[in-house]
Order: C-alpha cells, then structure tokens, then sequence
C-alpha cells in the first residue's frame, strides 16, 4: 500500500516553479538565508506547538499533576532565548500574531481548581489553533520560496553550483 502511495505521489504533476515580484529583491544568498529562516521558524514553532498539545493533553485528562516533574522545563531559563524568538520572519498579514507562550507554558495552576483548569485549557487550545495558523503560513511561505529558488536554478542552472562549498572553505569543512 505505502509504495502505491509513493508512485501516487511521484506521478502527480507539480505547479511550473515560477519567479515572483515578492522575492525579486532578494540576491540567491538572501533567498537561500530567507529559506533558512523561515526552516527554523518552523522548527521552533512546531516544537512549541508539540509542547503545548502535551500540556493540553494533561490539562484535558483532568488535572496538571505533572507539574512537579515540569517545572525545571517551565522556568524562564529553559523557555529562553532560543524558544521566544518564534517571529524572526518578517511580519505581513499572512502571518497570524502568537499568543505570549513562555507566560502560557509558565502558568501553573492548582490541580483542585476546575475553574482555573478549565481557563488554561481554553488558554492553551487557542494557543495551539494559534501556532498552527502560524505554522501553515510558515510552511506557505516556504513553499514560494523554495518555488522562486528552483525558478532561477531552471533559468541559470549554474547558480546550483554557487550552493556547493567553494574551494577554499573545503579544507575548513571537517
């Protein structure tokens, strides 16, 4: 079944890769860069996404008895710089505004309290529609860029070797 899958997919005809005005001043190398940020925006708001369904998860079974075992995780150290910077792409109106996660994630609650439970279960399941939308533009965007680099691969085939290490940064790389 997985390999009818497979051929399905390798025989689907894909959208003609197609240069755009919205990439057009961007150089390769800030195409490439561009890429590359939005790959890791993606990265940290999917991790963020998976540790807030956890936590919704726990707050769903009916308390947040975990808490004890979460908390080295919800300190303000561990959610620190590398985890907060979620809006490193430009911002448009394709792009939906986050929820504050760290305070979000930080919030504890007493396990006996059904009202406070009940606040941050909604607090969180908005939180991940939130980074879902966040994470469906990111992958948007991704997908237009990577469509504009392979558009000028296909019109200057030789940029592909500009992507390749140069002769001098050869014996750097180890």
């Amino acid at each position: 079944m997985e390999q009818v899958q497979q051929v399905a997919r390798k025989q689907q005809v894909r959208p003609e890769p197609k240069r755009t005005e919205q990439h057009a001043h961007l150089s390769l190398d800030g195409l490439r860069d561009y890429r590359t940020a939005l790959t890791a925006e993606e990265s940290n708001v999917s991790y963020w996404r998976r540790i807030i369904q956890a936590r919704l998860d726990v707050v769903r079974a009916g308390s947040d008895l975990l808490s004890e075992n979460l908390k080295p995780v919800l300190t303000d150290a561990r959610v620190g710089a590398g985890r907060r910077a979620l809006v490193e792409v430009l911002a448009t109106d394709d792009i939906p505004p986050l929820p504050d996660l760290a305070a979000l994630w930080e919030r504890q609650v007493d396990p006996l309290d059904t009202v406070a439970l009940a606040a941050l279960e909604i607090d969180l399941d908005d939180a991940e529609q939130q980074l879902s939308s966040y994470r469906h533009a990111l992958h948007v965007r991704l997908g237009e860029a990577t469509s504009e680099l392979i558009a000028r691969y296909r019109d200057e085939p030789h940029l592909c070797l500009t992507a390749l290490p140069s002769q001098s940064r050869r014996g750097q790389v180890a």
